[in-house]
């Protein structure tokens, strides 16, 4: 007999029974529009190659990351973030190689440019690959972190990719009021149209590892929780994002990824500029590790990682496994 009354309970596993159903309801994608790439860049012969710390990724030569950005774009990842590794002769406690002219970045934007112009170029700009002591900024005589110093150098070096043709710069120091003098001065001296973006919630994170190993610098003395950010704070985050967003940044950044996915969905949520995140070598690591003593599937593992990240709110992010998606 027809009835009009609903069953008691609903079938949710007919939206499921197929990979046509599934992907048709699909609430979160994985485009490769949305990722960047991380590049890492040297000058010194003996560094050239993979990087043991994170497998499957590289440093690479002037010449030789031109090649590469090839083989991503043909891939269609048309984002490249660029990292230096630079001669340790060139080091100096205040970084001033950082804002060279002709320094490693400042030439291979140039010369990335003039090869691929339509590649969104994002150029790191923080001291710690510059100075030998491995801090994001210029110490005092009394063994603290000088911020306003810091900001002035960060504005130089932001001055210098900007000139060299950098779509993005990308302070990553965590000091404050660095968005502001940046923006300031790109404008002023004729630059409005490269866009900044801010790591805006960047966590003293256990996660760093493999990173500083590819970058070859290692902290002489402390650590960087007087200007990282505490993992134990999100309020704080929030209070970052909005002081950025009011200084002038175009895109705000939370790194790491996985473990700080609640800051991405609230500055995503309480903000209205794009989010994104990073997915740190630390992250990377530990899933290849275990890919590589066969107890997980990378590439089925990133895929569910960075699709969370991506669920969070993240509008883009930096990962290393860009080849395993």
């Amino acid at each position: 007999m027809f009835t009009t009354e609903l069953p008691h309970f609903t079938r949710l596993r007919r939206l499921r029974k197929s990979p046509a159903t599934r992907t048709l309801i699909e609430e979160t994608t994985l485009p490769r529009s949305a990722l960047i790439a991380p590049l890492f860049l040297t000058d010194v012969d003996a560094f050239v190659g993979p990087i043991e710390a994170l497998p499957g990724i590289s440093r690479w030569t002037l010449s030789s990351i031109l090649f590469e950005i090839d083989r991503l774009g043909q891939r269609g990842i048309d984002k490249i973030a660029l990292f230096p590794l630079i001669d340790p002769e060139k080091k100096t406690d205040v970084g001033c190689e950082a804002w060279n002219e002709h320094g490693l970045i400042q030439t291979a934007i140039r010369t990335i440019k003039a090869q691929f112009p339509d590649v969104c170029l994002f150029s790191d700009v923080a001291l710690d690959p510059y100075t030998t002591h491995g801090h994001d900024g210029i110490v005092s005589e009394r063994g603290t972190i000088e911020n306003d110093l810091t900001v002035d150098a960060l504005v130089r070096q932001a001055l210098s990719q900007a000139e060299a043709g950098a779509d993005f710069v990308a302070p990553s120091d965590m000091m404050d009021g660095r968005v502001r003098a940046i923006r300031l001065a790109l404008d002023a001296a004729g630059f409005s149209d490269v866009g900044i973006l801010s790591y805006a919630a960047k966590y003293a994170s256990s996660l760093y590892g493999p990173f500083r190993s590819a970058l070859n610098t290692k902290l002489s003395f402390g650590d960087k929780k007087t200007y990282q950010l505490n993992p134990a704070n999100a309020k704080e985050a929030l209070r970052e994002g909005r002081e950025d967003e009011r200084e002038g940044a175009d895109l705000l950044m939370v790194k790491p990824a996985l473990s700080y996915l609640d800051i991405i969905q609230t500055l995503s949520q309480s903000l209205d500029l794009p989010v994104g995140a990073y997915h740190v070598s630390g992250e990377y690591a530990m899933v290849m590790a275990a890919h590589q003593q066969g107890l997980l599937d990378a590439r089925a593992v990133f895929h569910e990682h960075l699709l969370s990240i991506r669920r969070a709110g993240a509008h883009f992010i930096y990962t290393y496994a860009y080849d395993l998606l």
